[in-house]
C-alpha cells in the first residue's frame, strides 16, 4: 500500500503507569489522568495546545465519571489548557471504548472536520464508587439503613451473565482448558518482565507525580505495578476459580487497573506541515459484534473483518496483540484464526502478545485498546517496520480491531 498525504498517522503517543487495584492512583479521579496524558502528549509531540482541534475519549465505568460530574473528556482538555473551542466526546463501547475513540478521531480527520485529533482512553477502577439503586428508597424500606451494590464485584452485565463464567465455558467449547490458559498467563509474566528488561516500554510510560498530602514530598510512579516475574504455572494452578467460572481464576485474568493512554493523529499532509514525523499509519479501525455470550471469541471475526476491508491477510501481519481480558480471549481467537490448524495456531501464537499483555501489566478497561495499539506500533517499529492488528473484546461481544503499517 502506498502512503498518501490522506493516510491518517500516529504523530505521538503515552501513557500512563498502569497501577493495581487500590495502588497509589487509588484517589485520582480519571479526568486528572486524562489531563496529565493530554499535557504529556502536547510535550512529546512539542505542539501547541491551539493546533488540537478534538478530544475523543473512552471510558467504560461511568459511575466513577458521574462522581465527577461526567463529561470527562471536556474537563481534562480545559484542565490541560487546550482552547475552550476545542471539541470533545465522550465514549463507552466497554473495553473498546478506547480504539472506539481511535476511530472517531480517524473518521473526524478523513470527513476534514480535524485536522489534529487526540484519542484517549481511562479508567479507576479503584475510584468506582459502591452504590445505591435509583430506586431503593421505594423498592426496600422507606426508611432505614440500604445496603449498597459493588459495581465492580462481579463484573457482570445484568440479563446476560458474568463475563468471567462467558469466558470460561466458551473457552472449554473451544478446547481450551484451564491449564491452557493458565500456561499463557505465566507466559504473559515471563514475556512482560523480559520486555521491561530490556527497555521496550520506556518509550511509552510517562511517570506520575502522585501526591501524598501536607508536608509529604509526592510519590513518583513509573513503572506498571502488576507484573510478577516469580510466576508460575504451578502457583496458579493452585487458585480457586471465581464467580462460578469453570476456567477463570485471579492468575489467569488481570487485575482490576488503573491507568490512561492517548494517541495524537493527523494525515500524513498535515503531519509535514507541522514538520512530524509519522510513527505509523492507522490503515483502518473496524467495529463488529456478535451473540453476547462470545466475548472470548469476537476479536477473532473482527480481525477477519479487517483484513478483508484492507485487502490484507494474516501472513502480512507482523505481529499481533489481543487483549488479556481473560487468557480464553487470545487462545481462543487464535484457534478460531487459524482454522483448527495446529501449525497454524501455533505460528499465530507465536506472534500474539510477544511482549506479555494485560494479565501481566494490568486491564484499566477504557484505555486497554490504545495500550494495545500504541505496543504494536512500537514493536512493529523495533522489527523495522510491517504490518500488525491489535485486538480488543468489550461486554456483551463487542470488538475493536486496529490495522497499522509502520514503514
Amino acid at each position: 500500500m502506498s502512503n498518501n498525504a490522506n493516510d491518517v498517522v500516529i504523530v505521538g503517543h503515552a501513557r500512563t503507569p498502569f497501577d493495581k487495584f487500590g495502588g497509589v492512583c487509588r484517589s485520582i479521579p480519571s479526568a486528572k489522568l486524562a489531563e496529565w496524558t493530554i499535557r504529556e502528549l502536547l510535550k512529546r509531540t512539542g505542539l501547541e495546545a491551539e493546533v488540537i482541534d478534538d478530544v475523543n475519549l473512552g471510558m467504560c465505568l461511568l459511575l466513577e465519571a458521574g462522581t465527577q460530574t461526567d463529561i470527562i473528556a471536556r474537563q481534562a482538555l480545559l484542565r490541560a489548557g487546550l482552547r475552550a473551542e476545542t471539541l470533545s466526546n465522550n465514549i463507552d463501547r466497554a473495553c473498546c471504548s478506547s480504539t472506539t475513540a481511535l476511530q472517531q478521531s480517524w473518521k473526524n480527520l478523513v470527513l476534514g472536520e480535524a485536522e489534529v485529533s487526540i484519542a484517549l482512553g481511562v479508567e479507576n477502577m479503584s475510584n468506582v464508587p459502591l452504590y445505591l439503586p435509583p430506586k431503593a428508597r421505594w423498592e426496600g424500606s422507606r426508611l432505614g439503613n440500604m445496603k449498597l451494590t459493588d459495581l465492580l464485584y462481579d463484573l457482570g452485565i445484568p440479563g446476560f451473565g458474568v463475563l468471567a463464567v462467558d469466558a470460561g465455558e466458551v473457552a472449554l467449547e473451544y478446547g481450551i482448558s484451564r491449564e491452557m490458559q493458565d500456561e499463557w498467563a505465566a507466559r504473559s509474566h515471563k514475556l512482560y518482565c523480559a520486555a521491561a528488561d530490556k527497555g521496550y516500554l520506556a518509550e511509552e510510560i510517562f511517570a506520575l507525580e502522585i501526591p501524598a498530602g501536607k508536608g509529604k514530598p509526592p510519590v513518583i510512579f513509573d513503572k506498571d505495578a502488576s507484573p510478577r516475574p516469580d510466576v508460575s504455572v504451578e502457583a496458579m494452578a493452585k487458585l480457586p476459580t471465581i464467580y462460578g467460572s469453570p476456567t477463570v481464576t485471579p492468575g489467569n485474568a488481570p487485575g482490576l487497573s488503573t491507568g490512561a493512554a492517548g494517541l495524537v493523529v493527523t494525515t500524513r499532509k498535515k503531519a509535514a506541515e507541522l514538520g512530524l514525523e509519522p510513527m505509523a499509519t492507522v490503515l483502518k479501525v473496524v467495529s463488529h459484534a456478535i451473540d453476547p455470550r462470545l466475548i472470548a471469541v469476537v476479536p477473532a471475526p473482527t480481525i477477519q473483518k479487517a483484513l478483508k476491508i484492507v485487502d490484507l491477510t494474516l501472513d502480512d501481519m507482523k505481529t499481533i496483540e489481543i487483549n488479556e481480558a481473560f487468557a480464553a480471549m487470545p487462545l481462543v481467537s487464535t484457534k478460531i484464526l487459524g482454522e483448527g490448524d495446529e501449525v497454524t495456531i501455533e505460528k499465530l501464537r507465536n506472534k500474539t502478545n510477544i511482549d506479555g499483555g494485560a494479565i501481566a501489566l494490568g486491564h484499566p478497561v477504557g484505555a486497554s485498546g490504545l495500550r494495545i495499539t500504541m505496543h504494536l506500533m512500537n514493536i512493529l517499529r523495533r522489527q523495522g517496520g510491517g504490518y500488525g492488528v491489535a485486538a480488543i473484546c468489550g461486554g456483551l461481544a463487542q470488538g475493536d480491531a486496529v490495522i497499522l503499517k509502520v514503514d
